[in-house]
């Protein structure tokens, strides 16, 4: 691809996203940065969670996957469908009835002060070190296929590219987001749907050739059943369950969302729609992968070693200046619309669950608001330099990992506030929420001896979620009939 074009193709781009945060943010204060006012229309934001859901790693790796372990896949997605049920259903009621600007305002309100400030503190470290190795993973690719080419290094890419965040964020937050991920969303659907179209020419196949092809692939197999296979159809389903319950029901960044919205049934509305759009937008990407594999076999190409590099590879190379311009403004939509929410995410947090600002005026909730979201965008440079210093994907590997356990203790958390009334000991859930994980790391480092080879993959969640509950029913006490019955 041409260099010149894809600067002035990214040029047009981010210079379209400020024109809508400078629109976006007219009149603005620190309301319409947390909560857009709650005047959100539910259909805008369920199809702009579609891009904060779907990074730029999961852009290019779900395609790349299909070779491996086919659509086994879309198990996990099929199990989101009950997670975003139980979001939707018990979650949200929650969330709206409370008032929140942050969801972790529910747990001082159910157990305390301590509880909130730990569940609160595991977002953030989580949210923060995950979403910036994703823009440090996709970031690679725009250096690669723009940034070097023009001389610019990788620490200098890094800066321009969050500073370009920070420009559309830093004044109406959530509600810039809201119309910018809605765009984004766009671009990244479009991506997907217009590669398939032009790859489908390339191997002359009409509609229902394409459908055909796809079907008939071996790579195209969605259910396993065989127990011993980690791609088993109920592990897979019921990992997805949780795996949107705790990544979406109780993560701020994609709550803050629903939360705009004005009323609990829009919200509910949003999160319908929002549900059946992903899947199949999941289902697009799975087809493309199929797809990417025909192509590289009819044309002689040999896979990367690396999966994730075949659509970028194939799409820079091999498939003409559509694809490739396509390809980029897919990568850059997928990497901005879940940067840009993340960042307006942690800042809502740390304002109103560390700075307390909700009790503030409005001029110094502005500035505190400025200066933490100034904080949050040189957090993310930092992280993302670390790695490239480290160059290593093993330590990458790691850190997701890492990032995973830190979401056991909120599930444990919630779990437990809402399937029992019992008051707990406030002071020492932060013990038992950091004991949680140490105690599923040890299990898991030694599941093969003690459990006769079985090999724990995303049930680590459900052991670190079950640790935190046994922990805070061992430190709860009886409800007695004179205390007020816990929200």
């Amino acid at each position: 691809m041409n260099t010149t074009v894809a600067l002035v193709i990214l040029i047009a781009y981010f210079g379209m996203l400020i024109a809508v945060s400078f629109y976006t943010a007219r009149g603005a204060d620190t309301n319409t940065f947390f909560t857009a006012n709650r005047q959100s229309p539910w259909w805008l934001v369920a199809f702009g969670m579609i891009g904060t859901s779907l990074s730029g790693v999961t852009f290019i790796s779900v395609p790349g996957a299909v070779g491996k372990i086919g659509f086994s896949y879309f198990q996990v997605v099929l199990g989101y469908i009950i997670g975003y049920l139980v979001i939707g259903s018990v979650l949200m009621p929650l969330y709206y009835r409370l008032n929140l600007i942050s969801i972790y305002g529910y747990l001082e309100k159910r157990f305390g002060f301590w509880s909130y400030k730990t569940g609160a503190g595991f977002f953030l470290l989580s949210r923060t070190v995950g979403s910036a190795v994703r823009l440090y993973v996709a970031a690679g690719v725009l250096q690669i296929a723009l940034f070097t080419p023009l001389g610019i290094p990788f620490e200098i890419s890094v800066l321009i590219t969050i500073g370009l965040i920070w420009i559309y964020t830093f004044k109406g937050g959530v509600k810039t987001i809201i119309v910018t991920d809605t765009l984004q969303t766009v671009f990244l659907v479009t991506a997907v749907i217009l590669t398939i179209f032009l790859i489908s020419k390339e191997l002359h196949l009409s509609f229902g050739g394409l459908v055909k092809t796809v079907s008939d692939s071996p790579m195209s197999q969605i259910f396993y059943w065989d127990g011993n296979d980690p791609k088993n159809f109920f592990k897979q389903f019921i990992s997805g369950t949780f795996i949107a319950i705790v990544m979406t029901g109780l993560d701020q960044d994609l709550m803050q969302k629903n939360l705009t919205c004005k009323n609990i049934g829009e919200a509910q509305k949003n999160m319908f729609w929002f549900t059946c759009t992903l899947v199949v937008v999941n289902f697009l990407f799975l087809s493309l992968g199929v797809l990417l594999y025909q192509y590289a076999q009819q044309e002689g190409i040999s896979i990367p070693a690396r999966t994730d590099d075949l659509y970028p590879l194939l799409a820079l190379n091999h498939l003409g200046l559509v694809v490739a311009i396509t390809f980029l403004l897919g990568i850059t939509a997928a990497t901005y619309a879940s940067a840009d929410s993340a960042l307006t995410a942690l800042t809502t947090s740390f304002c109103v669950d560390f700075m307390n600002v909700e009790s503030r005026p409005e001029a110094e909730r502005s500035r505190i608001k400025h200066i933490v979201h100034i904080g949050f965008s040189l957090l993310f440079y930092v992280v993302i330099i670390v790695f490239r210093q480290l160059n290593s994907k093993e330590v990458i590997t790691a850190v997701f990992d890492i990032a995973g356990y830190t979401y056991g203790p909120l599930l444990g958390l919630y779990a437990f506030g809402i399937f029992s009334k019992r008051p707990v000991i406030d002071r020492l859930v932060p013990f038992i929420c950091l004991a949680s994980p140490v105690l599923t790391y040890v299990v898991n480092e030694n599941s093969v001896a003690w459990f006769g080879g079985y090999q724990f993959g995303f049930e680590r969640l459900l052991l670190n979620g079950l640790f935190t509950f046994v922990g805070l029913l061992a430190v709860s006490k009886p409800i007695r009939k004179e205390e007020p019955v816990a929200v």
